[in-house]
Formats: C-alpha cells, structure tokens, sequence
C-alpha cells in the first residue's frame, strides 16, 4: 500500500511499511524512510506507483479551471476529494482527486487552507483583488525583461534613470528599477555603476557626485525651516578693545576676531574674541535642533551648505562696523618676553573694526612686512598700515606660541606641502553645475596670517578646555596620545593631552557657528564665565551626560562624511582643471609605492614603472584618461628627475614625519587627507579633520 502525504507544505508519496493509529513509516521512492503523522496524510492508494501518481497529478492539476472550480466549490468547507467528485464527477479517479488536491493548493487566491486537506473558497473580491495583483506582478515582470534588454543594449530608461541614485546607494531591493538592474549586471557580466555609465544614465558626473551625497547626507533638501534667530537678552558691557577678524572673502560665517591693547606700555593684553550664538540659543530650541541635525557647515569647492539658517548666523556674526556679542579672552602677557602673566574670560560686546580677508592681504602681510617697519608694498592699503604693529606683535607671540608647543611636541611641526584654494569661475557662490572654470591656487601653510589666526585659536581652545576641566565643567575634547604613526586624533569627554598640537587639553571652541561640537563647548564656558567653582551643578552638560556621548558620535559620523565628500569634489575639480588646461604631464614624488604626489596640483595617482623606486623618487608622469564619476586617473613614469641618493635622503626627510602625516596613508584616488576646517582651524597635520 501506497500513502500521500504532505510534509513541510509539499506533497510526497511512498511505500508503507508499517501502520499505527497515530502514525505510520514510510519509504520514499529516494529509500529515504520517514515517519508520517496520521493527520498529514491525503490518499491512501493500491496502485499506481507514487512517482507516476504525482506525475499524473501535476498532469491533471493544469486542466482544472480555477473559476470553474470556485463555481463548483461549496460555500462551507470542503475536502479536495469531494471538490473533486463535483468537478470530475462522482467517480473521479485517483488522479484527479490528487490533482485537485495540487491545483487547489497552488490557488491560495481562489482557495483558503483550511487545514490538511481542507480548504474554503475566497471570496469573490478578495479574487477580484488577487487576481489584479497577479496581473500588475506578471506586467511588471515583462518591464523587467524590456528594460534588461535595453540596459543589456547600452540604453537607459527613463524610470532606471530617474531612480539612479536611490539604485545605487539606497536601493529597495522590491522596485523593478532596482531589479532590473541587476538582472542586466549579471547578463553583461558588467558592474551595476559601469552597466549604468555604458548605457548613459549618468549625464553630469558633478551631478552624480551631488545627488549622492544628498541622498546619503540631506534627504529632505539643504532648505531651512523659517526661524527667527532668538535675542540676546543678557545686558553685555562694551569691551574698550577694537577687533578685527581675519578669514577669506567668502567666509560669511565670521566666527573670531582679535585685539592688541597695549602695545610700547611692557604690558599687552591680546583678546580672542568668539562669536556667542550661545547667548541666544539654547540647547533645545528649534535653532539647537538644526545645528545638532547638520553638526557641521560642510565646505566644498564654490559652495556650502551652513550648519545654520544665514539669517541666523548674521545676527551672531562678527560683523564689521558693529558691536558684537562675544565670549572673549583676554591674555595678559610681557611684551619683551611673551611671557603669560594671566588669561581671563568674559561676557560682552565687542566692536569688530575691520574684517581682514586672506586672499586679498597674503602677498602683502608677509614676514618681512611685518618684521622691518620701513618695507612697503606700492599696493598697502592704509587701513592695514594702521594695524601693522598690532598684526607684527600678533605674528610673533605666534611663533613664540609655536615654538614653545614644538618643545613639548618634540620635534619641530613642518609644512612641507602647500593648501590648495579653488575658484570657480562666475560661480558666485551658487550651486556649481560641473562646467565651471576651475582656478587652483597655492596658498602656503603657515604663512603669517594664517599663522597669527591659528595659534590664537590653538591658545583659546587649549586655554578654556584646560579651564573647563580645572572647574569639573565637562566638554568635548579632541586629545591625541602620542606622534606615533596610527595614532589617532580622537574626541572624548576627558581633558586629555593632544601631542599633535603639544598641548594638555583642546577643546573646539572657536567656531560656533560652523561646528555643532564648538556651540556645545561655548554653552559650558558661558556656564563657566558666569557662575566660576559652582558651574558644573548649572552647566547644560553635566558630568557623564549621555547626551554628550551621543553628540560626539553623531559629530564624527557627520563630520568624516562631509570631508570625505570636500575630498572627493576637490579631487573632481582637480580633474577638471587637468582637462581644460590640457595638462598631459606632471611632475611629482613617490611617496608610497606606485603612488605619485603632484608637485603643484592636489593630486595623488598611482603610476606604472615606478617599480624599484625609493620613496621619494621624482619623476615625471604621463597622465592617462579621467573617469570623472570614479575620480580615477593613472599615469606612466617616463623619466626619474633625480639622483638616487638625492631620492633616498628625501624619503628619511619624509618618513620621520610620517606620524604627523595622515595623508601618506591615502590608499585611493579619492582618499586624499582634506583639511574641511576654516581660519581658526590648527595647522598641524596630525589634528587635520579629516584624521
């Protein structure tokens, strides 16, 4: 005797080799023997055997017409058997009754399992509904097919093309485009971002760069919410000091400015005056909302996206010719020697005389400028003249600051490579479209005002961390432990050294209205300035706040997303200048192995023929194509441009440095280090944000 059964939702027959009431054993056609349960089986059969039965219920299974059937079908539950003798007719073989029993399970839209066996007709718009369904899954398995075909033929449609990104970065796995896609990859045996690229879904490589990142980092837009920036209610003295910021032509958000009261009188005082949206916004508010959001103004050739509304940051900005709010501090030291007699911190208004602009006054503020009173330039604006002597005391307490760090760093800090500064032609500060003419230029690291700004940020934000922490204040902290290669810059709560910088504490303090971690810090010095030895019971974060856990972690995540994305445009706009400018050739270093430096382009690439090289090598390359989407370029070593002793001594210059350098590690086209960070940002390269 013969048993059908059902297990695990599939129908099996076999040999019965023993029978209980409960249960009984069978052997599978496989020799397989399985022990059935009573409940589970179907038929009970003499002849034919079980692999011809289900054969020849499959075969039967096709012929029965579901809506005939339905017809056919009582209204209370039903055994297949019984459907089966109403269907066929009174005497319906064994074959159909097995057939009926296949065709009725396949149909779960005509027929609702009712049990092993059962079932119950569905009704009539429930049908209705299913069989729509059925409809739409069949047609959009045909537009699957017709769009592989023309995908597979290097054409895009337009449904795969308006569903680009979402593709291929953020793809549900569900959506037809999606599928598509990869059914095409797998039958050209192609990438899905070179299958796309083949069939011209890409029609701004700029574009493809953008809607990515937005994609990935501003989902609902870059827009803002209307909100009015809230007052400053607080009664803030006038400061008698008369500061001056000194930032880029296009910096708008004006976070620090500076004063030098005292000069020729033994005693200078210098203020480092920050702008205090922290006056104003409070931790909560729908302004704090936003910038806790953004956590950062993410920075890229032509253009930026701001942490906060511009409204917003012009009512906080250090503007020129107003009086400002500001949290300042003031450092008394002895003008002959430098030496810091004291450091204090105030609440106040502070009138910002003049915004001084990097790229308009670098070729004149230089180090002889500020060095011999007699040198003039033919170009030396008098509004400049009138702060030379506040700008040559600025410039060397700067370097005293400097040296004095690069005691307790240990080694002497280097800027062997330069900042690059990109301009896009007639951009005006809109959204770039990808065409633009690029501009490249050189801008030194550590020329003197860059240097005066930096140093007097690295001195604020180490003085208040030290500061925060003396008066069990928590803040946010960036601290590395030590200048060995792979040391990290990391960020934490604790007031721990940073020996990249060579200093006991670095709190981000100084750039409020650019970065989210700055605006905390300056909510818990405020709380400092007001209320001395017993802030921490009033300060907003108090000790272990899980709060500033979390802000730090979302920060980093932000931030090493928007400096990956400036590196990847800065690379893109480096090609494009490669292209308009018709560069073929460039020279440049081996720094790593097959990896070439330009010499005067921020590039990095890797080459062919630089095998046996040392580090350091120069070489002249010969550039190969661009693939402005990957951001890939190549290039072949044609010619070594130096003696191989002169390469070797270069390499131990370069490798002694190394720990200092995370850009020596840069393990792709677009894995340059880039530094996202503003004026006020520390120059040391191990401290580089994007570290």
């Amino acid at each position: 005797m013969f048993l059908l059964f059902e297990e695990a939702g599939k129908f099996m027959a076999g040999r019965v080799l023993s029978e209980a009431e409960s249960s009984a054993q069978v052997e599978l056609d496989s020799g397989k023997r399985v022990k059935v349960k009573a409940a589970n089986i179907l038929l009970k059969f003499e002849k034919p055997a079980p692999a011809q039965l289900l054969a020849a219920a499959q075969a039967v299974s096709q012929t029965i017409e579901l809506e005939l059937a339905w017809e056919f079908a009582p209204e209370e539950e039903f055994g297949f058997a019984d459907l089966a003798r109403e269907y066929f007719s009174d005497k319906a073989t064994l074959e159909q009754q097995a057939g009926t029993l296949v065709r009725l399970f396949e149909a779960p839209h005509y027929f609702r399992r009712a049990g092993k066996g059962r079932f119950r007709k569905a009704p009539a718009d429930i049908i209705a509904q299913a069989l729509a369904a059925i409809e739409k899954k069949k047609q959009i398995a045909l537009q699957i097919e017709e769009w592989v075909k023309e995908l597979s033929q290097g054409a895009c449609p337009q449904p795969v093309r308006d569903q680009l990104y979402k593709i291929l970065f953020k793809p549900d796995k569900n959506a037809p485009e999606y599928k598509a896609v990869v059914e095409a990859s797998r039958a050209t045996h192609l990438g899905p971002l070179e299958l796309l690229i083949k069939a011209g879904a890409i029609d701004s490589p700029y574009q493809f760069h953008w809607r990515r990142f937005l994609l990935e980092n501003f989902p609902k837009g870059t827009g803002f919410p209307k909100l009015e920036a809230p007052a400053i209610r607080d009664e803030l003295p006038l400061s008698n000091a008369r500061a001056f910021s000194i930032d880029d032509s296009a910096t708008t958000e004006i976070d620090d400015a500076l004063s030098v009261e005292g000069l020729g009188s033994g005693t200078v005082t210098v203020g480092i005056h920050i702008a205090a949206p922290g006056l104003a916004v409070m931790p909560g508010s729908p302004i704090d909302q936003l910038g806790r959001h953004r956590l950062s103004t993410v920075y890229m050739p032509g253009y930026k996206i701001t942490m906060l509304p511009d409204d917003v940051v012009q009512s906080y900005t250090l503007a020129e010719g107003r009086d400002c709010p500001a949290v300042s501090l003031y450092v008394t030291l002895d003008e002959a020697t430098l030496e810091i007699k004291a450091s204090e911190t105030r609440l106040e208004r502070v009138h910002i005389g003049a915004n001084l602009r990097h790229d308009q006054l670098d070729a004149i503020v230089t180090t002889e400028w500020l060095n011999n009173p007699e040198f003039q330039h033919a170009m030396d604006p008098q509004p400049l003249q009138n702060k030379r002597p506040k700008l040559s005391f600025l410039h060397r307490l700067a370097q005293h600051l400097k040296a004095g760090r690069e005691v307790v760093r240990g080694k002497p800090e280097t800027f062997n490579r330069p900042d690059y500064n990109f301009r896009l032609v007639g951009n005006d500060g809109c959204e770039p479209q990808g065409s633009e003419e690029v501009r490249i230029s050189i801008r030194q690291r550590g020329a003197p005002l860059d240097l005066i700004v930096s140093e007097a940020m690295i001195l604020a934000n180490s003085t208040w961390g030290t500061w925060m922490a003396e008066l069990g204040v928590p803040g946010i902290y960036r601290s590395q432990a030590s200048l060995l290669p792979g040391v990290k810059v990391r960020m934490g709560t604790k007031a721990l050294p940073h020996a990249g910088i060579g200093v006991k504490s670095y709190a981000w303090s100084s750039s409020p209205l650019r970065r989210y971690t700055d605006l905390v810090n300056q909510w818990q010095i405020i709380a400092c300035a007001r209320h001395g030895k017993t802030a921490a019971l009033v300060a907003p974060f108090k000790p272990k706040d899980a709060e500033l856990f979390s802000i730090i972690s979302s920060f980093d995540a932000a931030y090493s997303a928007y400096n990956g994305y400036q590196g990847a445009m800065e690379r893109f706009w480096t090609l494009k200048y490669v292209q308009q400018n018709a560069i073929t050739e460039i020279t440049g270093a081996l720094f790593k192995e097959n990896m070439v430096r330009a010499d005067d382009l921020p590039l990095i690439l890797p080459v062919a023929g630089a095998s046996g090289f040392p580090r350091g090598a120069r070489v002249r390359v010969r550039l190969g194509d661009i693939d402005e989407v990957t951001l890939d370029i190549s290039g072949t070593v044609v010619e070594r441009l130096d003696a191989p002793e002169a390469a070797d001594a270069q390499a131990y210059d370069e490798a002694g440095d190394a720990g200092d350098d995370e850009d020596d590690t840069a393990a792709g086209p677009i894995a340059i280090a880039v530094d996202l960070s503003d004026s006020d940002a520390t120059p040391v390269p191990s401290d580089n944000p994007a570290s």
